[in-house]
C-alpha cells in the first residue's frame, strides 16, 4: 500500500515538475523574444543618433547590444541590463550586463550600450565570460558624428546611449557580462 502512495506521489511530482520546467522554458523563450525586439529598437536609435553608426553594424566582426540598463548609487552603485548579441548580423545569444562602482556618485539613470567586437577573438572572450570592462576602457556616448573618430582598444569599442534619469559620479569600478548562447 505505501509503495502504491510513493508511485502515485512520485508521479504527481514529475508531472508537477514538467508542468513548471516547460513554463519556465516558455517564459525565458519570451523574455529572449522581447529583449531580442528591444536589442532591435536600440540599433535603430543608435543609427538614428549616429548614421556613422551603421557602418559598424555592418562591419564590425560582432556586437552585443543592451537596450535596457538601469544604474544607481549612493556612495556604493551599479548597474545591470539583459541584451542580445550578434554575429556578423545574426543573433547568436543573450549576455548579462552587471557592474559595482566605488566613489563618489549619487542618482539613477537608464542607458542602452552596444559593445562592438573587432575580431572573432574579441567575441570569443566575451563568449567565455572573460571580457571585464575596467575604467581604462571608456564608452563613448552616442552622438551625432561620435563614430567617425571612435577607435578600437583590444579589439572593443563601446558606445552608450543615455535614456533618462540624472547621476553625479566620479568612481572606480568595471562591467562584467554573461553569456548564453541559443
Amino acid at each position: 500500500m505505501n509503495s502504491i502512495k510513493l508511485s502515485k506521489l512520485a508521479t504527481f511530482f514529475i508531472l508537477l515538475s514538467a508542468i513548471f520546467t516547460q513554463d519556465v522554458a516558455g517564459q525565458s523563450s519570451r523574455k529572449d523574444k522581447r529583449i531580442l525586439a528591444d536589442s532591435k529598437k536600440a540599433k535603430t536609435t543608435f543609427i538614428q543618433t549616429d548614421p556613422g553608426m551603421k557602418n559598424l553594424f555592418d562591419h564590425s566582426y560582432g556586437y552585443a547590444i543592451f537596450p535596457n540598463v538601469g544604474k544607481a548609487g549612493f556612495g556604493v552603485g551599479g548597474a545591470s541590463g539583459n541584451g542580445t548579441v550578434f554575429k556578423q548580423g545574426k543573433a547568436i545569444g543573450s549576455a548579462r550586463l552587471t557592474q559595482m562602482n566605488v566613489g563618489f556618485q549619487m542618482g539613477v539613470q537608464g542607458y542602452r550600450e552596444v559593445i562592438f567586437f573587432e575580431t572573432k577573438e574579441s567575441l570569443d572572450q566575451f563568449k567565455e565570460n572573460r571580457l571585464e570592462v575596467s575604467a581604462q576602457v571608456s564608452a563613448v556616448v552616442a552622438a551625432s558624428g561620435a563614430s567617425a573618430s571612435a577607435k578600437y582598444s583590444n579589439g572593443i569599442l563601446i558606445f552608450t546611449h543615455p535614456k533618462g534619469g540624472l547621476m553625479f559620479e566620479a568612481t572606480v569600478g568595471g562591467q562584467t557580462f554573461s553569456f548564453k548562447e541559443y
